[in-house]
């Protein structure tokens, strides 16, 4: 592990594996870099992985109050480290936010997206107070609440599921970064319609999507078609947990 110091002071963590040309690697929300550390160890063979965690999670540091700039910012500090520039893939609510920070100007040469949850016109949106939801709780201590509503009210799961994910190994951790799910709901909330943010990223775009929920290739199609550089591969039979076997090539090919 490694670390960097963005902007405001907040130390942002991350790990360095591979050897040649440099990916950050943005993960979306409820998780950490753990999250992406297979994908990693898949493209390390050709391309240098700087997989972070961002702020509030795992091993960075937060710095109250919470901005979007202020994790364009850490994704900077980041791509200092990688060498000055590097190319970018956003997984989810992440990739939301490397769409962002290549509207901000950051020195991304070549940036890729995995289903960014742009919930395209006729279809089910998320609550529109899932920023206050989540705060509430949060400041009330009820963090398990917090990332049951998520889940439930937002991802659309089950109750059950959700019921049974708190007797997961892995339900401890994701409570402990619950904090943070305000923060993607910020982010998304910030681009209702992605297109005009889109129409001024040049850098080359790729928008990855699965087929099991269908609105995600729509989704990704039509910020594809935003997109000046953009381009968009649909991978059949796949859910937002996308596969890292099926994924990795996609990206490797894209990036190398």
């Amino acid at each position: 592990m490694e670390t960097v110091t963005s902007k405001d002071g907040t130390t942002i963590a991350f790990d360095r594996v591979g050897s040649g040309p440099p990916v950050l690697f943005v993960c979306g929300a409820s998780v950490a870099r753990g999250s992406n550390a297979q994908l990693a160890e898949l493209l390390a063979t050709d391309l240098t992985v700087f997989n972070m965690d961002r702020r509030g999670r795992g091993d960075s540091t937060d710095t109250p109050p919470y901005a979007i700039e202020r994790e364009v910012e850490d994704i900077a500090a980041v791509i200092e480290a990688a060498g000055g520039s590097a190319s970018v893939w956003g997984s989810s609510s992440g990739g939301a936010l490397a769409l962002i920070a290549a509207d901000r100007g950051l020195p991304i040469s070549r940036l890729a997206l995995w289903e960014p949850p742009f919930v395209p016109k006729g279809f089910p949106k998320p609550p529109s107070d899932q920023v206050e939801q989540y705060e509430t709780m949060i400041a009330e201590g009820r963090r398990g609440d917090a990332v049951e509503y998520f889940m439930t009210k937002v991802v659309g799961m089950p109750a059950e599921f959700a019921a049974q994910a708190q007797s997961q190994p892995w339900w401890g951790a994701t409570e402990a970064i619950a904090h943070t799910l305000s923060y993607d709901a910020r982010i998304m909330r910030s681009m209702d319609d992605p297109a005009p943010l889109a129409a001024r990223v040049q850098a080359p775009t790729l928008v990855v999507a699965g087929t099991i929920v269908p609105w995600m290739s729509v989704a990704a199609t039509a910020l594809a078609d935003a997109l000046p550089n953009g381009q968009v591969r649909i991978l059949e039979g796949q859910s937002h947990d996308v596969d890292p076997n099926l994924l990795a090539p996609v990206l490797n090919e894209f990036f190398a």
